[in-house]
């Protein structure tokens, strides 16, 4: 027989008043059979790396066998794709996953999985990072050093919505976003104001970064945590703007200013150029974690005469520019397992990768990230063809599953032949509320490539197809293309129908 968690008093957060989630009640939707929804999904065209295009249709079938909807018992409001790892919800792997499923939009509302988490929200702003699917309960007290995080929900979100231009759905989430991050804000910092977690709060359970910290944030301040805080300001700084809540705006604002500057001071390690965790006595912590690169996120976090030093880790080949790029720590550290990552102390993963991969095309470096992904999407690759499967995390000098590792793991590795191949491959990026595609064009092919049947906001579909020499753009929605290479940078209106648009 289970029992209900204890409740504990604590401070109401007026803003969760305002959370429609936790009034709402399932309504029934039915899930559309693979066969079925594959015609709503995106075709990549890339006749150089059919292997690739290989592993995007299996991990589109592998994550429509996880998509559920709730036991009754549950209380979700929502259809949501299970993480594949127990039989809990994860906010931390839910925020990745949502993050490929953005392309199936069409098929199945993947961003809905976060509703369950909005739902369970309590009155003083906490989530917990894990749910019970059968009953719907906490897994994690509020307090517990575990209980929650990584705070990447409204960056999840925001990313959604520059995909969909669903204003709608930001108008309902600002509310449980905004008192989530008082929350954390309450409950998860040190008198300076910056952030600490745990291992497993932080989602890389078991780094060596900071001294036994798997349950515990040993009085260190942690960068990673640190620098989602920042970018969850910005981001909620962004929405509350666009949704005229400016009572708001200097609250956030004033918040990520703080954080940039202390980060600055206190977590920048110049003698190896590395932002890393700070320990009680003021020391640096031994180990480079990719963690670190959530910096590249918030555009202001990296001053531009640290940017490249910042970088050079990731081309260094002794730190992280590995066979398999790029280790979760760094392979000059104290604590890096060569052999098979053990977890997060070396191993590759699809979830980290992603981030830094968005931080890169932020800061401008494109051509980096493009090696990175080609590298890594070749990884994944060689283990797929030995084993015909994906893992939960890769080694990160041969290519072999990382150990431990689940295998059949989509789950957030669908990032990798997914969202990577969409976005980082063939280089398809979409700003929706500024009816903007831009077409970073990075791979060393005069082949045509492109993308077929790629979704444009709620209601438009685009097939975009080129090589060096011409482009040509079908579209039932108008929209500005911006096309970017080494040589290149176009701009044209593109009208509903065919437009052909010459490069040379």
């Amino acid at each position: 027989m289970s029992h209900p968690l204890p409740v504990y008093p604590s401070r109401k957060e007026a803003l969760v008043a305002q959370n429609e989630f936790r009034q709402r009640t399932y309504q029934r939707q039915s899930i559309k059979p693979f066969n079925d929804a594959k015609g709503f999904l995106p075709v990549p065209i890339l006749p150089t790396h059919p292997q690739w295009v290989e592993m995007y249709w299996r991990a589109w079938e592998m994550a429509w066998s996880n998509l559920r909807r709730p036991v009754p018992a549950s209380g979700f409001v929502s259809n949501f794709i299970d993480p594949a790892f127990n039989n809990h919800i994860f906010m931390w792997d839910t925020a990745f996953m949502v993050q490929f499923g953005v392309y199936g939009r069409r098929a199945f509302n993947f961003i809905q999985s976060l509703d369950n988490f909005y739902a369970k929200q309590h009155d003083d702003g906490f989530i917990t990072r894990e749910i019970k699917i059968n009953s719907g309960t906490d897994y994690f007290l509020p307090f517990d050093p575990d209980a929650t995080g990584p705070n990447i929900l409204a960056w999840a979100e925001w990313r959604s919505y520059r995909m969909s231009g669903d204003e709608q759905r930001l108008k309902a989430v600002f509310w449980p976003l905004m008192a989530f991050h008082r929350w954390f804000r309450t409950n998860r910092t040190w008198p300076n104001g910056l952030y600490w977690a745990t291992g497993l709060s932080s989602g890389m359970d078991n780094q060596t970064r900071v001294p036994d910290s798997k349950r515990y944030h040993r009085h260190w301040t942690w960068v990673d945590t640190t620098m989602q805080a920042a970018l969850n300001c910005a981001v909620l700084e962004k929405i509350a703007s666009l949704l005229n809540e400016k009572a708001f705006i200097a609250e956030l604002e004033s918040e990520r200013r703080d954080l940039i500057q202390k980060a600055n001071q206190l977590l920048w390690n110049k003698e190896v150029s590395f932002y890393q965790d700070v320990g009680p006595d003021g020391r640096f912590s031994d180990v480079k974690s990719i963690g670190a690169y959530w910096a590249l996120l918030e555009r202001e976090m990296v001053p531009a005469e640290r940017l490249d030093g910042f970088l050079q880790h990731l081309s260094d080949k002794e730190a992280f520019n590995r066979p398999h790029r790029v280790p979760s720590q760094a392979a000059n550290d104290p604590g890096y397992h060569a052999e098979n990552g053990d977890y997060w102390r070396g191993g590759v993963w699809s979830p980290t990768n992603f981030m830094l991969l968005k931080g890169l095309r932020q800061v401008g470096h494109y051509r980096l990230a493009h090696k990175i992904v080609c590298n890594h999407l070749e990884n994944v690759w060689q283990v797929y063809a030995h084993t015909d499967t994906f893992w939960e995390n890769y080694a990160p000098e041969t290519a072999v599953a990382g150990n431990p590792a689940r295998p059949n793991f989509v789950g957030w590795t669908g990032l990798s032949p997914i969202a990577m191949l969409l976005e980082d491959v063939i280089g398809l990026w979409v700003d929706w509320p500024l009816r903007r595609v831009i077409w970073y064009r990075y791979l060393d092919t005069n082949e045509h490539y492109g993308v077929q049947n790629y979704p444009l906001g709620q209601d438009g579909t685009l097939t975009l197809i080129g090589n060096n020499e011409q482009v040509v753009v079908t579209t039932d929605v108008p929209f500005t293309l911006h096309i970017r290479d080494a040589q290149l940078n176009l701009q044209a209106p593109i009208a509903v129908g065919t437009t052909e648009i010459a490069l040379s």
